[in-house]
């Protein structure tokens, strides 16, 4: 176990996705301290040397909040309206954070054919290298207010592990509203116990429910399907509780968080060492 909490501590290129759950409270209003505090965390990994990738969710949950909406809309065309709308307002909040501490972001909106089509792919890869070079933090989301499929389908923890693989990141992080995968739904059992490592999704797929909140278009399924894709091309993986920003710094430190899906490089005979 040691062995495999010290190989993720030594990630230095970061996929760090962040839910609306995690971003906004139940009234839908933004939670400006998380965000704050969120921004104050990457950027000290990124003045530590570290390469940060941050896929966010949001656009619509905050929207929703800023209308005064109850609820998002059912139809496809209100829905990618709502977006164009978060979306400005979620730029505009993570371009002041993040200056605040002396970081620069930039915006990276995806649509699937923009990783399904190779020009493509290597244009968003090299835009994005580029970026990272450049100490610039990207700020990836699927580009709901244009894409009819992904607004529909899709979702960023998904997309997050597209990503990872992508830019051939060390590791993954998923803030969500729980600790981590349990063994059953904590919420309606409180004798589920939290699963901290998994070395094959599909043993743990008994333990996915539905999506975690109204706000969010996710939840643990999303997640394990985002694992599997993590897994598959060599990354490790860790869905975390996104109350406790600060924890991110336990994982770089060797410390068990939430639970870890380990890379399908790394060897289940090294990591129990």
């Amino acid at each position: 176990m040691n062995k495999i909490l010290h190989d993720v501590s030594m990630a230095h290129r970061i996929v760090v996705k962040v839910g609306t759950s995690t971003l906004t409270y139940e009234t839908g209003k933004m939670n400006l301290k998380r965000i704050d505090r969120l921004a104050m965390v990457l950027s000290d990994l990124r003045n530590q040397g570290k390469e940060i990738i941050f896929v966010s969710s949001g656009a619509q949950g905050i929207a929703m909040g800023k209308l005064g909406l109850s609820k998002k809309p059912d139809d496809i065309r209100d829905k990618q309206a709502i977006a164009a709308v978060g979306q400005c307002e979620l730029m505009y909040l993570y371009d002041k954070v993040f200056s605040d501490y002396n970081n620069t972001v930039a915006q990276i909106l995806l649509t699937r054919d923009d990783i399904a089509i190779p020009r493509r792919k290597r244009n968003i890869q090299n835009t994005m290298t580029a970026l990272i070079e450049m100490g610039i933090i990207p700020v990836v989301n699927e580009n709901d207010t244009v894409s009819f499929e992904e607004i529909e389908i899709g979702d960023n923890d998904t997309l997050s592990a597209v990503v990872a693989d992508m830019m051939d990141a060390d590791l993954l992080v998923l803030f969500s509203d729980i600790d981590g995968l349990y063994s059953d739904d904590p919420h309606r059992n409180k004798d589920a116990e939290l699963l901290p490592i998994v070395y094959d999704v599909e043993s743990v797929r008994f333990a996915a429910g539905g999506a975690g909140t109204n706000r969010g278009t996710g939840g643990m399924v999303t997640k394990l399907e985002a694992a599997d894709t993590a897994m598959k091309a060599g990354i490790h993986m860790i869905i975390m509780n996104g109350d406790n920003i600060d924890a991110l710094y336990d994982v770089l430190e060797g410390k068990p968080v939430g639970t870890l899906f380990v890379s399908k490089n790394f060897e289940r005979s090294d990591s129990l060492e």
